[in-house]
């Protein structure tokens, strides 16, 4: 019963993270020139890239914290202040740079720095921190389910909402990533005053 609850406590963080809708948009602008069957190839692969980067963070990141000596509530600002900078960029970004369609393009840039990225890779480890390793990762697995199921059917939801949707609910997760990074700076520095 308390992983179900850490399980739900991480989820929608991770969602927002992740940000699989503002994803939506780079990604059909990167895949337009190629086949149908190559697009849905590159979205397993960056789905695929971005478990495995996110995944071996989260073990390796603890190591580095812990031969750092570095506390849960310094990660805790260091990364709220760096998932707040990265919310604010995002809101105030107008429109997207095109990439080139490439064998790695599910790699780089999709998995990571898109999927996999700093918001992920830094939300992802203070949440193991604060809830354990198995919500985090089944929810890791959950959510980059969803963005799989959102890259597989980026043409039906582009039809669907529209471009400028998909951009619009990109917008709104980045402004929940903000109130999250304020909540972790906060709640930092709560714990730092209480030592």
């Amino acid at each position: 019963m308390e992983i179900l609850t850490s399980f739900f406590a991480t989820i929608i963080p991770i969602f927002v993270a992740i940000n699989a809708p503002g994803v939506l948009p780079i990604y059909i602008s990167v895949t337009e020139d190629i086949s149908p069957s190559e697009r849905k190839r590159v979205a397993r692969q960056s789905v695929f890239t971005a478990l495995l980067i996110t995944i071996a963070f989260v073990f390796v990141g603890k190591i580095i914290l812990s031969s750092l000596s570095i506390e849960v509530e310094d990660f805790m600002i260091a990364g709220g202040i760096l998932l707040l900078v990265i919310s604010i960029s995002d809101i105030l970004k107008f429109g997207e740079s095109k990439g080139v369609a490439s064998s790695t393009l599910g790699v780089v840039p999709l998995g990571t720095p898109l999927l996999a990225g700093p918001a992920t890779l830094t939300t992802s480890l203070i949440l193991v921190g604060n809830y354990g390793y198995i919500p985090v990762i089944l929810s890791l697995v959950v959510n980059l389910f969803i963005a799989w199921l959102i890259l597989h059917k980026a043409d039906s939801i582009i039809r669907l909402i529209g471009i400028n949707g998909s951009r619009a609910i990109a917008k709104v997760s980045s402004l929940l990533l903000a109130a999250i990074a304020v909540k972790l700076i906060r709640t930092g520095i709560f714990m730092v005053i209480a030592n």
